[in-house]
């Protein structure tokens, strides 16, 4: 297990821009777990993740649909768990086709269901921080698979705090 890497944002394109170093970087497999309170950046995140991984689809967060697939260099898996009332509602809506196939996969609400995702996703929290538009970004719990990308993450924002990445 790697240890945390802090990023903060100060707009909504600079959370865009986070994820769009991830999807650069992304591989197949990789799983992405968000969470945070409304309004936290968790769809900017995915935006910029879906532009790192050449989709030219517009994304936004699939909060009614639940899932949305989305091609690119990567077919990316787009998920959101904000509605569901039991993590077992997951497995129902097929997401293990998701989490095991070659695209990636990014959760927004993943909290609401955390027991039945593999050990190893990247997990992200994002929060608001000072100002009206900052934006905290914590990626932690993570395979040491994601080591590379938080080392360029940490090395392309140097604002960004870490505990040993």
């Amino acid at each position: 297990m790697i240890a945390e890497l802090t990023l903060p944002t100060a707009s909504p394109e600079e959370t865009q821009e986070v994820g769009r170093v991830m999807g650069i970087l992304a591989q197949p497999g990789d799983v992405y777990l968000l969470e945070g309170p409304l309004g936290a950046g968790k769809t900017c995140l995915v935006q910029g993740f879906a532009r790192g991984l050449e989709v030219t689809s517009f994304v936004r967060s699939p909060t009614f649909v639940l899932m949305a697939r989305h091609q690119g260099r990567l077919t990316l898996h787009h998920i959101d768990l904000y509605r569901l009332s039991d993590p077992v509602e997951a497995w129902d809506l097929g997401i293990d086709e998701q989490l095991f196939d070659e695209g990636v996969c990014m959760v927004e609400w993943a909290d609401r269901a955390a027991d039945i995702f593999p050990e190893g996703c990247l997990w992200a929290h994002l929060d608001y921080a000072a100002g009206v538009t900052h934006r905290t970004i914590t990626f932690s719990k993570g395979s040491p698979r994601y080591r590379p990308m938080l080392k360029r993450l940490m090395e392309t924002f140097p604002a960004s705090r870490d505990a040993g990445v």
